[in-house]
């Protein structure tokens, strides 16, 4: 098999079946439910722990981590750095667009200009000891909860566009994928050749539904960043869900695994990084690749109302 196929098994380099069954992102096929490594922040003093978490992913199947230079301000890619080798065949993505702001109210501030995604780009190819980053997201600020740009923070798409395609013509990045994006900015961003999408999305706060069926249609994955919602205090919560009680009930899992595994069966470009600092917790996210609805449970979960997941900070 040349390096330009793609590996279509349903095992991982390291021979574990895939959990969720195979996906694609970027030319490769990794499992469909991966990593989000964000919460390895919590385990700032317990390194040998945090290496341990990466390790059991892989053991679990997990090849798709997602990470970012603002994590823990370097911190969770030295741990990728460590934990991973060639061999473990993970894809490792981050994302550019923000910076630590310690001591600040919020602990992000925006990174949007051309120069600094430049600027991140290195950082992370610094910590994480490699020549290529696979996948770069680029975090918009324009869509979804968090941050909002204002002053010289307020860049053109097209602007940044086009320092990400220089960085990927000149090898250091090897795709572009956009996070927080809107439905106008991602079909102008098209042809650039985004290879996948993270906004905030979940089965209580589906606004961006034609946003997915685009990404569907164009082949590009979709990524769910708070997959459960509940990320701030404001937005609905899938645990909060009746019908999802009654469905974990009846499957003999739980709330959490019920929603992770609605995403899986609703559109099949879907890729979770759901992140936890709990080995049990990671094993569980990674079972819920295993759960299927009959069609009376999946019209139940269909029925829940979606709200917004538009969360004001300050």
């Amino acid at each position: 098999m040349s390096a330009d196929t793609p590996d279509t098994t349903d095992t991982t380099a390291a021979g574990v079946r895939r959990p969720g069954g195979p996906g694609h992102l970027a030319g490769r096929t990794i499992s469909r439910v991966g990593y989000g490594a964000m919460q390895l922040e919590r385990l700032h003093g317990d390194r040998p722990a945090a290496v341990a978490m990466l390790r059991r992913a892989v053991e679990l199947g997990v090849d798709h981590v997602d990470t970012a230079q603002f994590y823990g301000d370097g911190f969770v890619n030295e741990l990728i750095r460590e934990a991973f080798r060639p061999e473990d065949g993970v894809l490792v993505v981050s994302k550019v667009g923000a910076t630590p702001n310690p001591g600040g109210p919020i602990r992000l501030r925006p990174a949007q200009r051309p120069e600094q995604l430049r600027a991140s780009v290195e950082d992370n190819l610094r910590s994480l000891g490699v020549d290529q980053v696979p996948v770069v997201n680029m975090r918009r600020l324009d869509a979804g909860p968090g941050l909002r740009a204002e002053g010289d923070q307020v860049v053109d798409l097209d602007d940044q566009l086009a320092v990400l395609t220089a960085m990927r013509d000149e090898g250091i990045i090897g795709a572009i994928g956009l996070s927080s994006v809107t439905l106008d900015g991602l079909r102008r961003a098209i042809p650039a050749g985004i290879v996948c999408v993270q906004n905030a999305y979940s089965l209580v706060a589906r606004e961006d539904e034609e946003l997915l069926a685009l990404c569907v249609a164009e082949g590009i994955a979709w990524v769910p960043y708070f997959p459960l919602g509940g990320a701030y205090p404001a937005m609905p919560k899938v645990t909060d869900e009746p019908a999802v009680h009654a469905a974990a009930k009846s499957l003999g899992s739980t709330a959490s695994q019920v929603g992770l595994a609605w995403l899986l069966q609703h559109a099949p470009n879907v890729l979770l990084i759901p992140g936890t600092a709990d080995p049990e917790h990671l094993a569980a996210n990674v079972a819920a690749g295993t759960i299927a609805f009959d069609g009376t449970t999946l019209a139940a979960l269909d029925a829940v109302p979606s709200r917004s997941a538009v969360v004001p900070l300050g």
